[in-house]
C-alpha cells in the first residue's frame, strides 16, 4: 500500500489559498469534476471515483483519533463505461460525494481546493510518503506554514462522514 499525510480544513474563500499558492509557483494540474460513490465496508474506505471518462476504486485505512492523519491506501483503475452500475450490484451504498476540486502539486503534496456539493469550501493536502514518515512530515508542516492553515480546525473524517452527519 502507498502512504500518504493528510489535512482537510473547511474554509470560507479559497481564494487567500489560491493566491499563495501562484506565489509560491505551485503546480496547477487543472480542474477536476469528481463524484466519490462509497460503499459499505467492514474495515477501511472503500469508494468508486468518477471523473470525465475514468473510473477509479479507492481503498484506504487511516487513523482519524492520531494527531497526524497518515493513510493506507490503494487504487485500482476500472475499465469499462458502467462501473457505478456493476459495484452497485457487489456492494451496498453508503453515500455519494459529488465535488469540484482544483488541483495544485508542490513537493509531492496534492493541493486539493474542493467545492462539495452540499457541504462547501475545503482544502484537502496530500504529502506521499516516499523517504519515511518524519520525512513526509517535515515537508507537510513546511507547506501547512506556508499556506498559514490553522491546524486546530482539523477536520478528522472524510467527506463521506460529513454527508452522512448531514443527513442526520
Amino acid at each position: 500500500m502507498a502512504e500518504n499525510l493528510e489535512l482537510k480544513l473547511k474554509l470560507q474563500s479559497h481564494q487567500p489559498v489560491l493566491k499563495i499558492l501562484k506565489d509560491l509557483k505551485a503546480d496547477y494540474k487543472g480542474l477536476l469534476i469528481q463524484k466519490d460513490i462509497y460503499y459499505k465496508t467492514e474495515k477501511g474506505l472503500l469508494k468508486l471515483r468518477i471523473e470525465v471518462n475514468k473510473h477509479t476504486l479507492i481503498f484506504y485505512l487511516r487513523d482519524e483519533k492520531s494527531k497526524d492523519r497518515f493513510s493506507d491506501f490503494e487504487i485500482l483503475n476500472v475499465e469499462g463505461s458502467n462501473a457505478e452500475g456493476f459495484f452497485g450490484k457487489i456492494f451496498n451504498l453508503e453515500a455519494i460525494v459529488e465535488k469540484n476540486r482544483k488541483l495544485f502539486m508542490f513537493d509531492n503534496t496534492r493541493i486539493h481546493l474542493d467545492t462539495v456539493k452540499n457541504l462547501g469550501k475545503f482544502i484537502e493536502l496530500e504529502t506521499l510518503v516516499l523517504a519515511g514518515k518524519k520525512d513526509a512530515k517535515k515537508r507537510f508542516d513546511r507547506l501547512v506554514k506556508i499556506l498559514n492553515l490553522p491546524l486546530d480546525n482539523q477536520i478528522k473524517c472524510s467527506y463521506r462522514d460529513l454527508i452522512l452527519n448531514k443527513k442526520k
